[in-house]
């Protein structure tokens, strides 16, 4: 029998139907209250998604975000052609293809004299992004303190502040963009549960140092502060420097996480895989959280850079390939108005427009963009709020054609 219900047959009759249907569809979900209750009130759209479309909207030059314009490596593209034509398309290991891991164990031992076991202190991540943000999760709590050195780049502070936690800024002076120990030193308290570090460093390009690395270490070593070392560009730095990680300072390695970027590395930033590696009792923690959020990464591009990383030459290459560029670009615009320091590291070049304007770095940005067709980041987004230096940082890593380009019209202002 099919009992269909007569709505017109019903005591209280369609109109009472209708008024009870919209007091439970349409008003019983007050949006404003959750607009109000929203973990992160004060985040608005990323910086670099508005430059990104602005740029596009005007048809500008893009030197704003950090992403090469030029192409990765065949081989290392056709060794994931490989893998997927193998069959390896099925969820891979949660911390990643042990092949992976036994490679990336291997680089670090070697580079940095740190042994990580593979099986319980290294995981692969979607990117670095997401291993900051899990490293986050996974230890800070409501009232923690987390020191934030600034300028910083723009995921930090919404993991702190998602996670209850309190950011407390050390922000560095242009042009030199050194941390003061002192000061720093003086912003721990009792509260203070992690601190976040960034070499080389976005945006500033500067590079810490030994001695840096040796004050950190002192600094830390009476605490049980968690270190989240954002160590990306690890393979960029120039003039003969070297990459101070965390890895090389024995009691800064046993308080790390230190986060990397194949997709930084490699020219391929949209795969968004990268690692971290951290003591086992740390990362056992850490992977509570990662198999939730995203379980796995992509398998086939894991077993392909599993293969390409067996030959270090595919990564220690990158300080003089991006020195050719930085060298390239700052020698294009030596005559122009900008004043500036030469990067040391990563493949972001600040540049000061002081001699050319004194508007607030945004308008300034902006202004570039619509009237003149180059788009940048002004580095105020990552500074604390309203902190102008009169510094725009311009990506370097692109063609030469679209360096040229950009040279010329920082030439003509």
């Amino acid at each position: 029998m099919h009992l269909k219900w007569n709505v017109e047959a019903q005591p209280f009759g369609w109109a009472f139907f209708m008024s009870v249907f919209k007091i439970h569809t349409f008003t019983s979900m007050n949006y404003e209250h959750l607009i109000n209750a929203s973990k992160l009130p004060d985040v608005k759209t990323t910086i670099f998604t508005t430059i990104g479309n602005l740029a596009r909207k005007h048809d500008a030059i893009d030197l704003s975000q950090g992403f090469p314009n030029f192409e990765a490596d065949e081989k290392l593209k056709s060794l994931v052609s490989h893998a997927i034509h193998q069959g390896y398309n099925q969820y891979a290991p949660m911390p990643g293809y042990f092949g992976l891991r036994e490679i990336i164990s291997d680089k670090i031992n070697t580079l940095h004299n740190k042994h990580y076991n593979p099986e319980k202190e290294i995981t692969v991540t979607i990117g670095a992004t997401e291993a900051i943000f899990t490293a986050i999760t996974a230890f800070i709590s409501k009232g923690d303190e987390v020191i934030v050195i600034k300028p910083a780049y723009d995921c930090y502070e919404p993991a702190i502040l998602l996670n209850g936690g309190i950011p407390v800024h050390v922000q560095l002076n242009a042009p030199d963009y050194s941390i003061d120990w002192e000061v720093f030193q003086e912003k721990i308290t009792s509260k203070t549960k992690m601190v976040i570090l960034n070499t080389p460093h976005n945006p500033s390009g500067t590079v810490l140092s030994k001695w840096d690395m040796e004050q950190l270490q002192t600094i830390l070593k009476p605490t049980n502060i968690i270190l989240l070392s954002d160590e990306v560009y690890e393979h960029i730095i120039f003039d003969d420097q070297e990459h101070e990680s965390a890895s090389r300072y024995p009691e800064l390695a046993n308080r790390s996480f230190v986060c990397a970027s194949f997709g930084k590395t490699f020219h391929v930033t949209g795969w968004k895989v990268g690692y971290c590696v951290a003591p086992n009792e740390l990362m056992a923690e850490f992977r509570k959280v990662h198999q939730f959020a995203v379980f796995c990464v992509d398998h086939p591009v894991q077993r392909a850079l599993a293969i390409y990383l067996q030959n270090p030459s595919n990564y220690l290459h990158l300080n003089n390939f991006y020195k050719e560029k930085r060298d390239f670009f700052l020698n294009g615009i030596k005559s122009s108005k900008f004043k500036y320091k030469p990067s040391q590291g990563t493949y972001f070049q600040l540049l000061d427009y002081s001699a050319i304007s004194t508007e607030f770095d945004e308008a300034m940005g902006e202004r570039l963009i619509k009237q003149n067709g180059i788009a940048s980041i002004p580095i105020s987004s990552f500074n604390v709020e309203n902190r102008n230096d009169h510094m725009l940082r311009f990506c370097f890593a692109k063609k030469t054609a679209t360096l040229e380009k950009a040279i010329e019209i920082l030439n003509s202002l």
